[in-house]
């Protein structure tokens, strides 16, 4: 079953559970925090993910129960090129040329999507493991990454940039709140070949999946901006409230940058609730620049009320 998008629907309320205000609106963060959004009371920390333990021989066979027991590709067992047997003994110069022979047929066996999955999925492990990706989105990047090595999409092109934005795409069918500057940044590739590779996972991968890639909202950004600026609840549900009321008097939000538009109605809501954030601090965080700031600082207030004052 898949899991329920992050950051786009509020939680249902539990009938037994104690209210916190008269209208309670329980809203889960990236951080994995159940706050309210109307009076910013903190409910706990609810975990997109948990470490697998076991401990006995029985933990660990009660928990495989559900997982593949062997991978889809590739040999089960892998003969190297070596001279020394499993307990580090020397091998005899004839038997260490039968191995040697057996690790060359071997490798004449694998075909070349399988080198594939040998070169990519311990970068695609690597790299969620970096950036704290839950198991489910990662199941996930690693079946659209397969159906891009079958299509044979990654020839004559970099294997990373397309594990990487078969991971942005899963973070995106999923609305988990991770920005791609962010995967680029920790993947250490450029942001244009990312781009690319996005661009033909979209077009040509997510359709024959019946999968639908989900632009991300500037909504759960505002809550994910203001907690790294160290902003109240109020301010940043003022924020919220902001963009909303923009919204509804004509702002066009298509085509614009999501980051953008979260730092801008953060930067007018700080100002305006007396909590003084510079434009270089909010646009670090936003990773934008401080003249894109501005600009959409200015969009937005032209279209708020005249009694609003910035």
């Amino acid at each position: 079953m898949t899991p329920p998008p992050y950051g786009s629907n509020f939680e249902d309320i539990d009938e037994n559970e104690e209210f916190c205000c008269e209208n309670p609106e329980i809203f889960v963060t990236d951080d994995g925090f159940r706050l309210c959004r109307n009076c910013g009371l903190v409910f706990g920390t609810e975990y997109v993910s948990t470490e697998r333990r076991a401990y006995t021989a029985d933990e660990v066979r009660s928990r495989r129960r559900t997982e593949p027991r062997w991978r889809s590709y590739g040999p089960r067992t892998v003969i190297g090129i070596t001279s020394t047997d499993s307990k580090g003994r020397q091998l005899a110069s004839r038997r260490a040329q039968l191995f040697n022979r057996l690790s060359k047929i071997q490798g004449s066996l694998i075909n070349s999507i399988e080198r594939n999955f040998w070169e990519s999925r311990p970068k695609l492990a690597s790299l969620c493991q970096k950036l704290q990706i839950p198991d489910f989105i990662q199941e996930s990047a690693w079946k659209i990454y397969s159906e891009v090595a079958k299509q044979k999409l990654t020839m004559g092109r970099s294997i990373e940039s397309f594990v990487t934005a078969s991971l942005y795409a899963a973070i995106r069918i999923h609305d988990f709140p991770r920005l791609l500057e962010e995967i680029v940044e920790v993947a250490m590739i450029p942001l244009r070949s990312v781009h690319r590779s996005l661009g033909l996972i979209v077009r040509m991968v997510l359709p024959k999946m019946n999968l639908r890639y989900h632009p991300i909202s500037p909504n759960p950004l505002i809550y994910r901006f203001g907690a790294e600026l160290d902003l109240s609840i109020t301010t940043q549900k003022y924020a919220f409230d902001l963009l909303k009321s923009a919204s509804k008097r004509g702002l066009r939000k298509m085509g614009k940058d999501p980051k953008g538009i979260a730092a801008a109605v953060l930067y007018l809501a700080a100002k305006q609730q007396g909590e003084r954030k510079t434009q270089t601090q909010i646009a670090n965080v936003a990773r934008i620049t401080e003249v894109t700031l501005r600009t959409r600082a200015k969009q937005i207030r032209g279209h708020l009320l005249v009694s609003q004052n910035f």
